[in-house]
């Protein structure tokens, strides 16, 4: 649940089963709230984070998504789902959009939306695709383009908690260029202890030179923890080609299929 795209499917969360005969919990709607854009800042060329102002907004955790609305003038309204990419707080959360060639809401996002401008929204959505510094096990996390924005969530949390969980981002992207939070990873991977940032580059070269362009491969992808007591949970954002990918080479890298959580997306038109 991306700038560039709406969910197809995500990890089904156990937490929703119930025992035969058990009755399922009534759940409340959530409401939609009006969110005010009072600041942003560019990623890449097409993705801009927006920073929005949301009354009534209780928090989140990291790796939740939430939905958003427009409306026009004549009624006609367009909803597209987008992966937060902030750390929980109340009445304040960022969203990082991908623009979309063609799409109704994502090239009005990145490019129109002026500070003080407003959209609705609702949420947070999302239980089994989060992470919270409660969680003892080392995470790794695979991203794919803009799937690596609940990734980022998640990332920011550690950092800001302080906890010593150890952290591997594995980021794939097209160049240079194509890399959202570059400066931050930067800081991050200097000055963060326990907590690693590893750039895969599809189309063109990496900077140091050390890997030729390419798909992620087996070698690139961390083989699992060898301590049984405590295996890396895995978080897998992207298009879903990406996400099919990727799981194979975690499974033939020895993690086990309930160590792996997975959210892709596919385009639908922004």
């Amino acid at each position: 649940m991306t700038g560039a795209a709406s969910p197809l499917s995500a990890s089904p969360d156990p937490g929703s089963r119930h025992p035969p005969g058990s009755e399922l919990p009534r759940l409340r709607p959530i409401r939609w709230l009006r969110a005010r854009l009072v600041d942003s800042r560019w990623e890449t060329a097409d993705a801009r984070t927006l920073v929005l102002d949301v009354p009534g907004w209780a928090g989140h955790r990291a790796g939740q998504h939430v939905d958003t609305k427009l409306t026009a003038a004549n009624g006609y309204s367009a909803q597209r789902s987008y992966s937060i990419a902030s750390v929980g707080a109340p009445d304040r959360l960022e969203l990082t959009v991908q623009s979309v060639p063609g799409g109704e809401v994502s090239p009005y996002l990145v490019h129109t939306l002026a500070v003080g401008d407003e959209l609705e929204l609702r949420g947070p959505i999302g239980g089994w695709f989060r992470w919270t510094e409660d969680l003892p096990d080392p995470v790794l996390l695979v991203g794919g383009g803009s799937g690596v924005v609940p990734l980022m969530a998640m990332l920011r949390q550690r950092v800001r908690t302080g906890v010593d969980v150890p952290f591997h981002l594995l980021y794939s992207a097209r160049t240079p260029e194509h890399v959202y939070y570059a400066r931050e990873l930067d800081q991050i991977e200097r000055d963060v202890e326990g907590v690693r940032v590893q750039r895969v580059l599809t189309r063109s070269a990496a900077p140091d030179g050390s890997r030729a362009p390419g798909r992620l491969q087996h070698p690139d992808v961390p083989a699992v923890a060898q301590s049984p007591n405590h295996p890396a949970r895995v978080y897998v954002c992207g298009p879903s080609a990406f996400v099919e990918h990727v799981t194979q080479l975690l499974l033939a890298r020895g993690h086990a299929e309930h160590d792996i959580r997975t959210e892709r997306f596919g385009p639908t038109g922004g």
